[in-house]
């Protein structure tokens, strides 16, 4: 394959990003469902990619009307700009204060914790009561609920090598889908669910029906609106900033491929002799993907920077930037190569997935979030619902829709936690190690591990934090009816 032809693919990855903007600004239906132009245009090239038209056209080449060389970059894309979504997470962001982060992060944490281990815990018990003793499924199913749903496209899509490397390679096509079913229930299902707390008095700050303006549902600023896009750190005759970030962006990467190499050169030379029943090697870290090192990456140098003193000179905004063009050109390459194929052999699994994931998330944010958050238990609540459903930025659209000027603490809150909550799930070390673990120990030990955990999660946020929610309500007058539902 030849550099041109690489330039080329992406060339048309960026041409399909641009036609799903202009299908969002253009299509009335497709802005009330707020879909990302990501998935738009990724769901374009999947119609018009082998898995569709070119099964439908006859004559047609097999890659539909895109070469084979176009879809094996495009199939490659996600696997590398993972990294780059996790390595700019932390960066450039300041260290809140011990004591309000300690108030704030608590019962957020453990929503947090109590959302990702029951998508583990639901998902593990399914495969093994149904879909490995009905359907002959692999049980490594059981990790795809959270691995789709609270990881999203970019987690799904980077764990392709591995599951690939563990001989499930139908698993990243599954995931995949669960993100796609995810990001967009998140938002159909958390607009139903503002509107009803906005009718049943359980949102604080707002009233009314919930609206948003067109601007907002195509994706667009008004032309008196100015947002500024990132703070300039470094004088463009210097090094352009744009430049200096992604450089810091490629040390942070660097950094956990050092972590990860040096894991895997421990573990070769220590406990991977063991060799299990099956003759398989105890390696874990040999199929943990680079992408949560690269986060850790992040968090050393930032914390290098602040110590230094020169942690001014990153820009989280800029940061920002970079991870959302990571991140759309991963999930559009992601669902453009999606093989419908491994989806349709597995309807019934994924099927059963999707409705228990779905189901898991609505019940512990209805009966947990009120329980064990003070005031703005449904502002603050929402943003990790909508992280469970699909990625940080559906929680960021849901809890936007509710406190749409800032009042409570709920962005603040949902900050801090990320800090605790992201090394672990939604593409953590957690997500990276379940499929390993499943495949050399079986569905039991990671099951009752993530049932430990949630129990964990539960009981401390109902005894520990349930009265302070209680306390605080009470002394705003809100009372306890916040918590019947």
């Amino acid at each position: 394959m030849s550099p041109g032809q690489i330039g080329f693919a992406l060339l048309i990855l960026g041409f399909f990003l641009l036609i799903g903007k202009v299908i969002r600004v253009k299509t009335g239906w497709v802005q009330r469902l707020f879909l990302p132009s990501s998935i738009i245009g990724g769901a374009l090239l999947l119609l018009l990619g082998p898995q569709v038209l070119g099964q439908l056209v006859p004559g047609l080449s097999e890659g539909g009307i895109f070469t084979e060389e176009m879809l094996t970059v495009w199939a490659a894309l996600p696997g590398l700009l993972i990294s780059v979504v996790f390595a700019t997470m932390f960066l450039g962001q300041d260290l809140p204060s011990p004591k309000r982060a300690a108030r704030l992060v608590g019962p957020q944490l453990s929503l947090g914790v109590a959302l990702g281990s029951s998508q583990y815990v639901v998902g593990l018990l399914l495969a093994a009561l149904i879909l490995v003793p009905v359907l002959s499924a692999s049980p490594m199913t059981g990790a795809l609920i959270e691995m789709g749903f609270e990881g999203g496209h970019g987690t799904a899509a980077g764990m392709r090598g591995v599951m690939e490397d563990l001989g499930f390679g139908e698993g990243a096509d599954l995931a995949v889908g669960l993100a796609t079913i995810g990001i967009v229930g998140g938002i159909v299902i958390g607009i139903a669910l503002i509107n009803w707390g906005v009718r049943t008095g359980r949102t604080e700050l707002l009233k009314g029906d919930v609206k948003t303006s067109v601007d907002e549902q195509k994706g667009l600023f008004r032309k008196d609106e100015h947002y500024p896009a990132a703070t300039m750190t470094s004088r463009p005759a210097s090094v352009e900033p744009l430049s200096l970030h992604m450089a810091l962006v490629a040390v942070a990467i660097l950094i956990g491929w050092a972590i990860l190499e040096a894991l895997r050169w421990i573990e070769a030379r220590t406990y991977a002799s063991v060799m299990l029943e099956d003759n398989t090697p105890l390696e874990i870290f040999a199929y943990v993907p680079l992408f949560p090192l690269a986060l850790i990456g992040g968090v050393i140098l930032q914390a290098v920077a602040q110590a230094l003193k020169v942690d001014h000179i990153i820009d989280h905004q800029m940061m920002l930037r970079i991870q959302g063009w990571a991140l759309d050109f991963l999930i559009i390459a992601a669902i453009g190569t999606l093989s419908l194929t491994a989806i349709g052999a597995n309807i019934g699994a994924f099927a059963l997935l999707a409705i228990a994931g779905v189901g898991v998330n609505v019940a512990l944010f209805l009966w947990l979030a009120p329980r064990i958050i003070g005031r703005y238990w449904f502002e603050r609540g929402i943003g990790d619902f909508g992280q469970s459903m699909g990625v940080t930025a559906t929680g960021l659209i849901l809890m936007r829709i509710t406190d749409p000027e800032a009042k409570s603490p709920a962005f603040e809150a949902f900050g801090y936690k990320q800090l605790v909550f992201e090394p672990f799930f939604g593409g953590g070390m957690v997500t990276a190690l379940a499929v390993p673990i499943i495949f050399l120990t079986g569905i039991w030990p990671l099951f009752f591990a993530m049932l430990v955990l949630l129990v964990i999660a539960v009981g401390v946020g109902l005894f520990y934090y349930g009265p302070r929610a209680r306390a605080e309500r009470a002394e705003t007058g809100e009372g306890t009816s916040a918590v019947t539902t």
